[in-house]
This record gives C-alpha cells, sequence and structure tokens, in this order.
C-alpha cells in the first residue's frame, strides 16, 4: 500500500476548502476514489502566528512568514509531506530544503469591494472607513481617493464581513479569489480592473509547497498549470525586484493572451508611495512563442520592470523610510 500524502494547511475556513479542494485532486492522481481522501491524503491543520494575533498589522509582527513558518517546520521535520499555501502569502526568499513544486489553476485574481450600503468604490461618501489589512490596498485606495479613511481589519473572511455588518467600516476590499472558493461573491459589489488597479503578486493561486527530494513525484506533477505557473512567475519576479513585503505597497498582475504556441505574456507592475501619494507603474507585452523555458522568461521580465520601478522610486515605496 502506497504511503499517504500528508498535507498541511492552516485551520481557517477558507484555508480548509482550498486544502480540501488540493485533497481530491492528490487523491484522484493516486488513483483512490474520493471515498479514500482522508485515508491517502489526511489534512494536518497548523494554527500560525499570523493566525493567533489577528490585533496588530503583519510589519510589525515580521512578515508574510508569520502565516508559513510554522507549516514550513513541519515539512521539514517530516510531520507533513506538502503544504497548500495561498501563494501571496509566500515570501519571496525561498526555505533550504523546501521548493513551491507546483501551481495549480488561478482562480480570480482581482481584488473585490464589500459594502453593506454602498454600491461601488467611487460611490463610497467622502470620509468613508475602509477596512483592510493591506498596505497595497490602502495605498491603491487613498491614490485614487484621497478623502477616505484607511482602517485596519484583519482576520479571517468570516471575521471581516462580521465587522462590516457591526459597522466598524463603510466597506471593505478583499481577494475576489477567496470569496469566491467560499461561495460568497454574491456579496461582492464591485471588482477591480486588475490592469488599472493590480492585486498582490500571485493573488488567487495557490502553492503546493514539499520538500525538495519530492518535487518530482506523479502526484505533484498532476496538480500543475503551466498558465498559472507562468504567470505567477512574472509576477513574483517583480516581488524580488521590489523586496516585496509587509512594508512596501506593490501590486502586479500578469496573464497569457492567445493560442498554444503563440502566446503572449502581458504584465503590469505597479508601486506606490504608502500613503497613496506617488505611484510609479511599467506594463510590457512579451511574445512567449518559442521560449525553451517559459517560468524563468517570465520571472526576469518581472524581475527587469520591478528593478526599473525601484530605480525610479527608491525607497519612497517603503514604509518608514
Amino acid at each position: 500500500m502506497t504511503a499517504p500524502v500528508r498535507i498541511g494547511s492552516r485551520a481557517s475556513k477558507l484555508a480548509r476548502t482550498q486544502t480540501r479542494q488540493m485533497q481530491l485532486r492528490i487523491c484522484q492522481a493516486l488513483g483512490a476514489p474520493e471515498a479514500e481522501a482522508d485515508r491517502v491524503a489526511p489534512v494536518v491543520l497548523i494554527t500560525t502566528t499570523g493566525d493567533r494575533i489577528q490585533d496588530r498589522r503583519l510589519l510589525e509582527l515580521g512578515g508574510k512568514q508569520l502565516f508559513t513558518k510554522e507549516i514550513e517546520e513541519a515539512l521539514l521535520a517530516g510531520q507533513v509531506d506538502c503544504a497548500v499555501h495561498s501563494y501571496k502569502d509566500v515570501p519571496a526568499e525561498a526555505v533550504p530544503g523546501l521548493t513551491i513544486a507546483a501551481t495549480p489553476r488561478r482562480e480570480d485574481p482581482r481584488d473585490a469591494l464589500l459594502s453593506p450600503l454602498h454600491g461601488s468604490f467611487d460611490a463610497l461618501p467622502e470620509g468613508a472607513r475602509l477596512g483592510t489589512a493591506s498596505l497595497r490596498r490602502g495605498a491603491q485606495a487613498m491614490w485614487r481617493r484621497g478623502d477616505l479613511r484607511v482602517e485596519l481589519m484583519r482576520g479571517n473572511v468570516d471575521t471581516r464581513l462580521a465587522k462590516l455588518e457591526r459597522g466598524e467600516a463603510d466597506a471593505a476590499v478583499l481577494a475576489a479569489a477567496g470569496l469566491k472558493r467560499l461561495g460568497l461573491d454574491h456579496l461582492v459589489r464591485e471588482y477591480f480592473d486588475p490592469v488599472a488597479q493590480p492585486p498582490a503578486p500571485a493573488q488567487g493561486a495557490l502553492a503546493i509547497q514539499t520538500r525538495e527530494a519530492d518535487v518530482g513525484a506523479a502526484w505533484v506533477q498532476a496538480l500543475r498549470c503551466p498558465e498559472t505557473t507562468v504567470a505567477v512567475a512574472a509576477e513574483r519576479g517583480a516581488l524580488v525586484a521590489l523586496e516585496g513585503s509587509c512594508r512596501t505597497a506593490i501590486g502586479a498582475h500578469a496573464r497569457l493572451d492567445g493560442p498554444e504556441g503563440a502566446q503572449v505574456l502581458r504584465l503590469v507592475v505597479e508601486a506606490l508611495a504608502p500613503d497613496g501619494s506617488a505611484r510609479w507603474r511599467r506594463e510590457h507585452a512579451h511574445d512567449m512563442a518559442g521560449e525553451p523555458d517559459p517560468e524563468s522568461t517570465a520571472a526576469a521580465l518581472g524581475l527587469r520592470l520591478g528593478l526599473e520601478i525601484r530605480e525610479e522610486a527608491g525607497d519612497r515605496i517603503t514604509l518608514g523610510r
């Protein structure tokens, strides 16, 4: 009997929903019926520091790795065999001994506006309170509407919805992907154009992390989406160039257009001053036809556009500089 593939996951409702989708995919790749999923691909729930502390910004706690650190430690210790992360929560720096082995097909990458009373971003009244825990989302909102009051709103999706219902903010911005995976997209008032207002690099994508020795496993290969892998590589190339962290307000969106074998990679990257007072952008389209290593080409493009912005903007994009 094949040894089970143990899956590490955060314990939030969204994380469990995402992991369940991947559990069924892994089960199928292992040739087992869905009813055997909990046996052949058991889920191990792990509470991270980022889940435990909800009243402060991530930059005060140490950054994005607070959503991945404990799960990665379990991987290295052999307690789980893979991890399912929201890719936008994965730091740019790789952990020695671990790798992102697969990127499944991405869900909707856009940001979405939720509001109990107002039908769109432009319809928010002057001085409205906009809830978000994201420096990028706050800066983008202030760039468009300097009159808004951006207020800290952390917590899982249910917690943020409850805060909206209690009137703690007039509107909130969340990832469309999470809302759709939870069946809550009927609450969305407006989706933001991902070119005009780029989301976080890799938003909407999942990252399947394994130990380096397991990267070639058949069940890992069955989870990979080539198009999503290339798009995310471009976005995370920009992340690396701009030192993407909870102290930088950066967005990136990449997509592949055209038929297979003749696709064009379109990438937009932007960075903003943390207070939304300035914005720097780059856009480029690259013909991917005949590229021997599309993922590396995409990453290099993102890195180049990000470095151009870094050279122009300097430390003005970094909070506290």
